[in-house]
C-alpha cells in the first residue's frame, strides 16, 4: 500500500507557537534546521559545548547560543543534531539530567532510539524529523521557497500531540512543501544502513573500484578506466534520479541498454543478492551497531586503516589529475570535508 504523503495543509506551526527549541550541534542538519525554523518564526537557541568553533558561527546567524545542558533547560523540543556515535555521551551528560515531563526529544535518524544508546523516560514525546536530504540542500531548497521530501516518525507520544509537533517541525523547516512521509524509527534506521552499506556508499565505491582494477589489469590506460568506471557514473545517476531506472534506458544507446539488461543481472547476482540479505540481516540484529560502536569506543582503528587504503586506491591518483582537466567539477579539499556537530 502506498504511504499516505502529509502536505503543508496537514501541518500547523501554531505547536511550536510560544515555545522554545533546541538544536543541539550545529552541523550539517543541525544548522539548516536551525536557520529554516527561525526563518519560519520559532522560537530557536543553539545548545554547544563550551570551546565549541560552531558557536561563533551559530552567533553570527542570529542564534542565541548556551551550553548543552542550558539549551535542554529553556526548551520545550530538544533536536539531537550529533553524530550517531556521540549521541549517548552528550544525551547522558547533558540531556538526560535537564529532561523534564512534557518536553520532546527529537532526532533526525533513528540508530540512537532504536539501537537503544539512548533510553528515553517514558514522560516524554520522542519523534523524528529526517529530511532526505544533506543539510545544505535543505536550506536551500528552503530559501527558494521549496522543500526537500521528509520522514517523521514517533516512538513516544504521553501527549497525544507527539504526530503534530513531528508535522509542525517538518513545515517549519520546508518538508510539507515538498511532501512528508510517516514511518517508523526501526523502518528508517535499518532501511538507511542497508542502503548506505550495500548500494549507495559500500557497494557503488566497491563496484568503482572493482571496474576501475578489471580494466587496468587487463592492460588499459587508467585514464580509460576512469573515465567508464567512475567518471561516466554521475551521468547515469542523474538520469535516473530524475525519470528512474526506465527513463535512465530511454535515455542511452541501444546498445548500452542491452548491455544493461543482458550483462548486468550476471554481475550483480543472486549471490550479491544473498550476501546483501546478510548484511540487512546484521542490522536488524544490531550486530552492525554494535561492531561500530565497538570501534568508536577502541579508537576507529580499522576504520581509520580502512580509510586510509581507499585514498591510496590508484582510482585515485588517476582521478585527481583527470578532474583538474575539469573546471566545471567543484573540487573538495577531503582533509577538511568533516562536518562540524557541536
Amino acid at each position: 500500500m502506498a504511504a499516505k504523503i502529509h502536505t503543508d495543509k496537514d501541518a500547523d506551526l501554531k505547536q511550536l507557537k510560544g515555545k522554545t527549541v533546541a538544536v543541539i550541534g550545529f552541523g550539517s542538519q543541525g544548522h539548516a534546521h536551525a536557520l529554516n525554523l527561525k526563518d519560519s518564526g520559532v522560537k530557536v537557541v543553539i545548545g554547544l559545548y563550551r570551546g565549541s568553533k560552531s558557536r561563533d558561527v551559530a552567533k553570527k546567524k542570529g542564534f542565541k547560543v548556551v551550553d548543552t545542558a542550558e539549551a535542554v533547560k529553556l526548551a520545550d523540543v530538544i533536536f539531537v543534531a550529533v553524530p550517531d556515535t556521540k549521541i549517548a555521551a552528550v544525551y547522558r551528560k547533558d540531556i538526560l539530567p535537564n529532561l523534564k515531563k512534557g518536553k520532546t526529544l527529537l532526532f533526525s535518524h533513528g540508530f540512537a532510539i532504536h539501537f537503544k544508546t539512548v533510553k528515553p523516560p517514558k514522560d516524554i514525546d520522542v519523534i523524528m524529523v529526517a529530511p532526505k536530504g544533506p543539510g545544505h540542500i535543505v536550506r536551500r531548497q528552503f530559501t527558494e521557497g521549496k522543500g526537500v521530501p521528509t520522514l517523521i516518525a514517533v516512538y513516544q507520544n504521553p501527549s497525544k500531540l507527539a504526530k503534530k509537533t513531528a508535522l509542525a517541525w517538518a513545515k517549519g523547516i520546508g518538508g510539507t512543501r515538498a511532501g512528508v512521509i510517516e514511518t517508523t524509527f526501526k523502518e528508517e534506521t535499518e532501511t538507511d544502513l542497508f542502503g548506505e552499506q550495500t548500494v549507495l556508499c559500500g557497494g557503488a565505491s566497491a563496484l568503482v573500484q572493482a571496474g576501475y582494477e578489471t580494466l587496468v589489469e587487463a592492460g588499459y590506460q587508467p585514464e580509460m578506466a576512469y573515465f567508464e568506471c567512475l567518471h561516466e557514473l554521475k551521468l547515469i545517476v542523474d538520469l535516473m534520479n530524475e525519470a528512474g531506472i526506465a527513463g535512465m534506458r530511454f535515455s542511452i544507446s541501444d546498445t548500452a541498454k542491452w548491455g544493461d539488461v543482458a550483462v548486468g543481472p550476471k554481475i550483480i547476482d543472486a549471490s550479491v543478492k544473498k550476501r546483501m540479505k546478510a548484511a540487512l540481516k546484521d542490522i536488524q540484529t544490531g550486530k552492525f551497531a554494535r561492531q561500530w560502536i565497538s570501534e568508536d569506543k577502541n579508537g576507529r582503528k580499522k576504520y581509520n586503516a580502512l580509510l586510509k587504503k581507499g585514498e591510496k586506491h590508484g582510482i585515485e591518483k588517476t582521478g585527481a589529475r583527470l578532474r583538474g582537466l575539469m573546471p566545471w567539477i567543484g573540487k573538495r579539499n577531503l582533509k577538511g570535508a568533516q562536518a562540524s556537530y557541536a
